[in-house]
């Protein structure tokens, strides 16, 4: 994800509802403390200009598949799915399998 996308408390919020992720997950997910989300996330439509809370956010975003849409042709910033949710529910059957942990390279 771009740093150049603007981020703000809004679209993290709507990014949640989205996917239906708790902010005490999203927080674990980005690498933020449940308090700063907290706090972004109060802060409405403020934009984040701390690097390390882009990047944060991004980590949780990619983590839970959601893409930000940027501010085009007089519309406003949004977000959507990178996956379906039958994509979403079937890495996440994949991912808890469990087995013996290797390279995803094949050869």
């Amino acid at each position: 994800m771009s740093t150049k996308i603007r981020m703000s408390g809004r679209l993290i919020a709507a990014a949640r509802a989205l996917t239906g992720i708790s902010q005490v997950d999203f927080a674990e997910a980005s690498g933020l403390s449940v308090d700063a989300l907290l706090l972004t996330e109060a802060s409405g439509s403020a934009w984040l200009h701390s690097e390390h809370d882009i990047e944060a956010v991004s980590r949780g975003l990619d983590h839970f598949g959601v893409i930000v849409i940027e501010e085009t042709d007089g519309m406003g910033a949004g977000v959507r799915l990178k996956f379906t949710r039958q994509d979403v529910r079937q890495i996440a059957r994949l991912e808890g399998e469990g087995g013996i942990v290797g390279s995803d390279d094949a050869p």
